[in-house]
This record gives structure tokens, sequence and C-alpha cells, in this order.
């Protein structure tokens, strides 16, 4: 007889409660005592695996983007990019790939409200049939550094103060006063788009430069865009006041809701694409996560749209585990010289490995949905059943060879080793111009969100004077106006 004849597929298929390993329990109301008033005994190991894998049903939170919701979908391409991608999953129009995309706020808790002031985040998994592509991003176009090295500090700042656990806008304030780069992410982060409606209104920005390659190996500067087909909606503080008041999830409700209801929500994907040879020819650096490309001079393109159509299974495995990377590439997408870029290509993935373990891309959300093969044996939570016994590389015995080539970039790089700033900052040209785009009201409530801020009362006279100077060399009248209503005396 076949000993596995009779054995459930999963627990869920069981009509009998177990344990983890299978065994029947035939009480699961009751621990095992010594008389039925106790004590308890050590050897009741049915209680102490139910108790053991309820001490550690919780993960470490996300540092950043702990707060978020994920759904699936797809992504169809609309448009012919193959003169610009070898990408396998753009290759054509009418070619479908299966996604997940996870929405979050950046810096609050796991359960902080969906109607906080903060940047969101819009990560995207793409399963394609050449592996995963991790397209990570926020819903604003800009970031406030640009260089990796001052993200931990960046974070500390952003979060609650270690001594009393409360956001506090005096060390905000500070940290960025020395980092005047940051007053364009504040020109989003306090506009009227700092508190979006939801994640069904929101759009989506790779943020980073990235590398397309062609299959004659050309190389092309490209962004990636996201645009709501709903239209872009955000809260004004009244209203987020209402909205977060009823519901702290509301984001999170709203797409669940959308999509058991069948209004799946979809987003089209465009690129700005810029000439690698034409990168010198503008004031400011096209790698620089805080400045945008003009869209007069790179205009959007249409490649492709997201439709999510399937809500998740479960939270807990396709959110809470789901774990994006920006090194998570395919062939026909690479990096570029991005400072930031190159150190979320280690940081993410370090942290998922300390979040979820050294085989987290193993966990079924997470796992590409081709085939796949390495020599990766063991560690902590490697699950993968494996009979081999060649378990290196090369082998006669182990026919796995080298895939075909694909393209990279292939330019020259030199230079002097050296820890300095990127040499063309112009850190006020474009959030002046973004502020005097706006209307007068619009440019009021940015006027006062700053001012706010900057009134803390241990926001010191010197740091306010670093910020009425950066803010008065982006625009001399929002440099005036914000000196006003702190009773100081704008100066360049």
């Amino acid at each position: 007889m076949d000993p596995y004849r009779f054995r459930p597929s999963s627990a869920h298929n069981s009509t009998f409660w177990t344990t983890n390993s299978g065994a029947p329990v035939w009480n699961n109301n009751n621990s095992l005592t010594v008389g039925n008033r106790g004590p308890i005994l050590l050897e009741d190991y049915h209680l102490i695996e139910k108790l053991a894998n309820f001490d550690r049903e919780r993960i470490p939170e996300r540092v950043v983007h702990a707060r978020g919701a994920s759904a699936k979908g797809f992504f169809e391409v609309t448009h012919d990019v193959s003169h610009l991608t070898c990408a396998d999953f753009l290759r054509a129009p009418g070619v479908v790939t299966p996604l997940i995309v996870r929405f979050s706020t950046v810096i609050h808790e796991r359960g902080s409200p969906e109607t906080i002031r903060d940047p969101r985040g819009f990560a995207v998994k793409f399963y394609t049939r050449e592996g995963n592509f991790d397209m990570v991003g926020n819903n604003m176009p800009v970031f406030f550094i640009r260089d990796g090295m001052k993200f931990p500090d960046m974070v500390h700042a952003l979060k609650p103060n270690p001594k009393n656990h409360i956001q506090e806008d005096w060390r905000i304030m500070d940290f960025f006063s020395h980092h005047p780069e940051s007053l364009h992410m504040f020109t989003f982060l306090f506009d009227d788009v700092g508190i979006p409606k939801n994640y069904r209104h929101m759009p989506g920005f790779g943020v980073h430069t990235f590398k397309l390659i062609n299959r004659e190996g050309k190389e092309t500067y490209c962004k990636f865009h996201w645009v709501p087909t709903c239209g872009e909606e955000c809260l004004l503080e009244e209203e987020a006041v209402v909205v977060g008041g009823t519901n702290h999830s509301h984001a999170t409700k709203d797409l669940y809701d959308a999509i058991a209801g069948g209004d799946y929500p979809e987003w089209k994907l465009y690129v700005q694409t810029m000439e690698i040879a034409d990168q010198f020819n503008f004031d400011f650096d096209p790698l620089d996560v805080t400045k945008t490309w003009p869209e007069e001079m790179f205009p959007l393109q249409p490649v492709g749209r997201m439709v999510l159509n399937k809500n998740i299974d479960n939270f807990f495995a396709e959110n809470e585990m789901l774990a994006f990377c920006p090194a998570i590439i395919v062939p026909g997408i690479y990096y570029t010289d991005d400072k930031l870029l190159q150190t979320r290509i280690f940081s993410y993935a370090d942290t998922q490995r300390h979040r979820l373990g050294p085989n987290y891309l193993l966990l079924p959300v997470n796992a590409p949905k081709c085939a796949h093969h390495n020599n990766h044996h063991d560690g902590f939570m490697n699950f993968m059943h494996r009979d081999e016994e060649v378990n290196y590389f090369p082998s006669r015995y182990d026919p796995a060879r080298h895939a075909g080539r694909y393209p990279i970039p292939h330019e020259i790089v030199h230079g002097v080793r050296e820890k300095a700033v990127i040499s063309k900052e112009n850190n006020f040209q474009q959030p002046g111009e973004r502020y005097r785009s706006w209307a007068p009201e619009r440019q009021e409530r940015f006027v006062n969100r700053m001012a706010s801020a900057l009134s803390d009362p241990r926001v010191t006279h010197e740091i306010r004077g670093v910020w009425i100077s950066y803010l008065s060399q982006a625009d001399q009248s929002l440099g005036m106006k914000v000196a006003a209503k702190l009773g100081m005396k704008a100066s360049l």
C-alpha cells in the first residue's frame, strides 16, 4: 500500500485537527495537566507547538514601507518598444505578464493611518519568462537625497524621536537644512499631492534613471511613469482628518473593495528616454534623483497597461512576505551610476534577508514563475526539495549550462577614487519652476505647510534662516512669504 495514499495534500484539506507534523489532535481546547487544575505538563507537544507558532506569527516589520496593501493582476504591452529594449516581457504588443503590486506609506508603522502626509511606495513585481523584474518606485518622481550614504540618516530624521517616539518637525527641518537638494522633494510632499486620496488614484514613478538595451546592444537612458486611468486625486488636510478618523485603513479597503466589485484599477506605463550621449548637455545631471526630466524635452512614450483584477489570498503571505529589490532586473533593463540606486541594489536585498531569511526568494510570492536552476543549497528556511548529487559548476554530470549571452552596458568606466558631490547640483531651479506653476491658492497652502513645519519651537533661528535662503533661491516671493509667516526677513 502507498504510505502516502491517505495523507491530505495540505493542512486545510484535512477534516481533523493535526500538528504541523500531521499527527492527529484529539483535544484542541484543553492543555495536558496533572489533574484538571494543573500544573501543565511540558510534554504537551501540541500546546508547545501551538504557542511557539503563535509567538512567531509576526516577522520584523519593514524599517520603511511597513504599512502596505497588495493586489495581483497583469501587464499588457500596448506599444512596440522593441527598438529600445530586448526585455522579453516587452517584446511585442499583446504580450501579457502576471504581476503583483504593493502600495505603501514610507515612514510610519504597520498600523499607522493611511491619511498621513508621507511619500507612498509603488512597487511592481513582474513574473516574466526570463525571471522576475521588480520596478520599485514611489508616488513622487524625485527623492530627498541623491547619495545612499545619507539614507539611514534621512530615515532616522523622518522617523519618530528615539527618546519619545514622536515624529517631530524640528528633527526633519534640522537634517534637511544640510541637504538643499531636498527642497524639490518638499515641493511634492508639502504640496496638495502629499496625501493621495487612495492607491487607485495615485501615480507611480521609477524615480531612478535606468538603461534600456536593445538586441543590437544600443543603450538608452529611461525613466518609468505609471499614470492612473481614473485620474490623480488627493486629500487636503481637513479631508484627511475626516477620512482617517473613520478608518485608518481607508486606502487598503478602497483597493480591496474596488477589485472585489469588478472595478479593476488600471495604470498606463510610459517611459521618458534620453540618448546617453546627450547626458552632459543639460544644466542638471540626468542621473540625479532630486531632478525630473522636463516633459517638453523628453515626452512620455506609451508602453502598456497594468490592470489589478485579483485580490491577494492571504495578507501575510502576499503582502508582509512580499519582498522587492531594485537589483532584480531582466535582460534588456540595466542599472545606471545613480548613487542612490547603486546603494539600493545592495540594501534592499540585504534587508529582506534579515527580515525574511536568506531564502526569501523561495517564498511563493517572491519566487519566479519560470523554470530556474542554481546551486544555492541549504540555509535557514530553504524548503525546496532537491535530490541532486551535483551542487557545483561546471560538471559533466549536470546538463545545466550558461544561458545565451544578452547585451550589457559596455562603456568604459574611469576616474579618480573620491567621495564628492556631483558637479551639477542645481538644487533650486526645478523647485522654483514647480512652485510658480501652481495657482495662487495652491502656493498659499504650500507656504502654510512650510511655515508650520518651521514653526516648531525647537527649530532654531539659524535653521529657519537656512530654509528661507533655500526657498528664496528657488523663488524670491516664496522665501518672502514664508519669512513673513515666521516674523523674519528674507535674504538670499
